[in-house]
């Protein structure tokens, strides 16, 4: 049996299995981007894919904690529009 990996959402605190979540990752060269693949290099968090936890995520700045970096709006809005 195969072992389904586990992660946290930065915004509900719920675990999740890997593939419900949506990861975003901090590059080396210090972009922020929304990392479909789940492989991508860098510093990753996960968010839940549902519009409650974006919204919450959003309130909270957990993006920005979580990466240690400023978000630029235009992520938020790309979130916003891969959630629905």
């Amino acid at each position: 049996m195969k072992k389904i990996p586990m992660r946290r959402c930065i915004a509900t605190g719920e675990s999740l299995p890997k593939n419900e979540l949506l990861r975003i990752v901090r590059t080396p060269d210090g972009s922020v981007k929304i990392d479909v693949t789940g492989k991508a290099n860098g510093h990753g968090t996960y968010l839940k894919k549902s519009l409650e936890a974006f919204a919450l995520a959003k309130k909270k700045k957990a993006i920005d904690k979580a990466l240690e970096t400023s978000v630029p709006e235009s992520l938020y809005d790309e979130l916003a529009r891969y959630v629905q």
